[in-house]
């Protein structure tokens, strides 16, 4: 299935090193506030009180966030829990105060607005806890690296399993970057959608990889950055397709998932429009950099097609 087909071979690799320069900038940007400002790790990391409540009637998280507000507290989750009645509140550790004098100063605000809010249940979440939950996150992702770049290894070439590395690891840098900027608070859900994002990006990375394997297997007279090209401007219409069609899912998270949901679709949108560009102009573009070449991927030889013929380079 094809929006469109382009009758001009686009030329990006005349601006691959223009716009790899850009993001590297970016990177170095976004490596300077990680360690500058830090990720605002969420209570899973860090440690703090995690409270549900129930109301004798669906509860509205506005108030509860109001009240959660004027005791102190920031950016703090706030969201339903298994039915429209019952309400998780995630507090961070605050000096001088128990897990238990947090969970009595918070019933008693939310009783001042509801007096039959009821107390369902407290939990201590302790700093060990959080830090378990670093490493496994970090081993997580490590794991995917890893795999990724074993299967590339295997299915391609390794200068295209290092490419997709490359990109993979500028995507990832970059959400980070953005979270630590501006404070954003990183929790579990956007640990998740980060290790989405790495799946989604080296998928379009493979698309076009494969892409290229074919024009090379059938174009003997193009030259690498021609091949490049031919085979970044042949994939645009399943781009445009997939992405676009993804991207409104996750904005119409975004936009109407309210706050639970809110950095989750953050991470997804920043990794879903980086994931783009990266596949095109970082992963293609390191291939191209580190020599890649038609012997690198065609074993044997090949047959020679028609220059002509509109199925030159199709996706096997």
């Amino acid at each position: 299935m094809e929006l469109f087909r382009l009758q001009r071979t686009i030329p990006f690799t005349r601006h691959m090193l223009a716009l790899n320069l850009v993001s590297l900038v970016t990177f170095v940007l976004a490596v300077v506030f990680l360690a500058l400002r830090g990720l605002n790790l969420s209570v899973e990391f860090t440690g703090g009180t995690v409270i549900e409540v129930a109301y004798p009637q669906p509860a509205d998280l506005a108030p509860v966030r109001e009240a959660v507000a004027q005791l102190g507290y920031g950016d703090v989750p706030v969201q339903h829990f298994g039915s429209a009645r019952d309400v998780l509140v995630r507090l961070p550790l605050r000096e001088g105060l128990s897990s238990g004098q947090q969970t009595e100063q918070l019933l008693a605000a939310l009783r001042a607005r509801t007096p039959d809010v009821e107390l369902r249940r407290t939990e201590f979440v302790g700093p060990q806890v959080g830090r378990e939950l670093v490493e496994g996150g970090l081993l997580a992702l490590a794991f995917v690296i890893g795999g990724i770049m074993l299967y590339l290894a295997l299915r391609f070439e390794w200068k295209f399993a290092l490419a997709a590395i490359v990109a993979n690891l500028h995507d990832v840098i970059i959400i980070l970057g953005f979270f630590a900027f501006f404070q954003w608070e990183f929790s579990l859900a956007v640990l998740a959608a980060v290790l989405a994002v790495l799946g989604y990006s080296v998928n379009e990375s493979v698309v076009i990889f494969d892409r290229i394997r074919e024009t090379f297997r059938r174009q003997r007279k193009m030259s690498t950055p021609e091949v490049i090209d031919y085979a970044i401007t042949s994939t645009m219409s399943r781009t445009i397709i997939t992405h676009g069609s993804t991207e409104a899912m996750v904005l119409s998270m975004l936009i109407f998932g309210g706050p639970t949901l809110h950095y989750f679709a953050l991470a997804l949108t920043i990794g879903i429009l980086f994931g783009i560009y990266s596949s095109v102009f970082v992963a293609a573009g390191v291939a191209m950099w580190l020599g890649v070449k038609r012997e690198d991927l065609i074993k044997g030889g090949g047959t020679k097609a028609d220059p002509n013929d509109p199925n030159a380079g199709a996706v096997v």
